[in-house]
């Protein structure tokens, strides 16, 4: 799988909520209500990692998540972390 172009990773912004691309990888950061909705949104979001079997890097900070999404094999943003950062981004709207 190819590392995108910084053109596409720009161009595909445009189509994501709240991601920028920072420090090589797509990140997005999310303040939830409380500590426990935060912790349900990781659950939700672990679930669907595993499922698509490619992994984010998520911190969390009380009532803040981080999420950062980069394909470490492959060295760079791919098709791969795009189509997780939209999916991620379907289940905190549903």
């Amino acid at each position: 799988m190819a590392v995108l172009t910084d053109d596409r990773v720009d161009a595909v912004l445009g189509e994501l909520n709240g991601w920028e691309r920072s420090e090589g990888a797509l990140r997005r950061s999310v303040e939830f209500p409380t500590f426990l909705d935060g912790i349900g949104a990781v659950s939700r979001i672990a679930e669907l990692a595993e499922r698509k079997d490619h992994h984010p890097d998520i911190d969390i900070r009380w009532r803040t998540v981080k999420l950062a999404l980069v394909t470490h094999s492959e060295g760079g943003i791919t098709d791969k972390d795009v189509e997780l950062a939209k999916a991620i981004d379907q289940l905190l709207v549903d």
